[in-house]
């Protein structure tokens, strides 16, 4: 199957994006540690999926995620897949743009994927193999239209990924960013109805320009960013590093 003996580690990984990686990786072979707040989420994800082992986790808590990575290892081995995919998504204008919504979109966005990629990294190193891919977003590569919090915590998880797979050439650790455009998953449907109140259309036109806006006319499949994530950690995609792989169905 390909990832045997590995040890991934998800974040988010109860839910959408995330828990489509945790099942393509453990479909691969892979022991998959999948995070998130909410627990009794993470445990109804993992029922009967027997590589799928769920654990409580803030990314948005240093503490949490130290605790959270040290008990993952102690119990399945060093992380040498991590998946900074947790993140929170909400549209504000600058001018409602307040200290606290902009501090929590970078606590979660990009501090938490800072502190899941430092604490699994030592396992890597001591490897001699790793990856690391953060899932952010077509906001990483270009504007969002009444997002600016959440583009700049995106392009920031872009340069996170580009300065760090620079420290790491020739290690045998890639580190890789995934850019999807709008996916199916909850966040777009509940993005519906707050594009719908802002933009003072209906709810079938907001799903509309979220649609229009992959260059192919659809919402991307889940599954098409997971594969994307299982590509990174196959053999032969050894010289893909430092990248930010757009998913939107055209060029952005």
């Amino acid at each position: 199957m390909g990832l045997e003996g590995r040890h991934a580690l998800v974040t988010g990984g109860g839910t959408g994006i995330g828990l489509a990686i945790a099942r393509a990786l453990a479909g691969a072979g892979a022991e998959v540690t999948i995070t998130g707040r909410r627990r009794e989420v993470l445990e109804a994800a993992a029922e009967g999926a027997p590589r799928l082992h769920p654990m409580a986790m803030d990314v948005s808590e240093e503490e949490e995620v130290v605790r959270g990575v040290a008990d993952a290892v102690a119990a399945r081995g060093p992380v040498t897949i991590a998946v900074a995919n947790a993140g929170i998504a909400e549209g504000r204008s600058l001018a409602n743009t307040g200290l606290d919504f902009w501090r929590r979109t970078m606590a979660v966005n990009l501090d938490g994927a800072f502190l899941t990629i430092r604490e699994c990294l030592p396992g890597m190193r001591e490897a001699g193999w790793g990856r690391v891919i953060a899932v952010s977003s077509i906001a990483g590569v270009k504007g969002l239209k009444g997002a600016p919090a959440y583009t700049a915590s995106k392009h920031g998880l872009v340069g996170l990924i580009r300065g760090l797979s620079e420290d790491l050439l020739g290690s045998g650790i890639t580190c890789n960013a995934l850019c999807p455009g709008y996916v199916e998953t909850e966040i777009v449907s509940r993005n519906v109805a707050s594009i719908s109140a802002r933009a003072g259309v209906s709810e079938a036109e907001a799903l509309g320009l979220m649609v229009s806006a992959n260059r192919h006319g659809r919402l991307i499949a889940r599954e098409e960013v997971a594969a994307a994530a299982i590509w990174l950690c196959l053999p032969g995609s050894e010289s893909v590093n430092g990248q930010a792989i757009e998913i939107a169905g055209g060029q952005v």
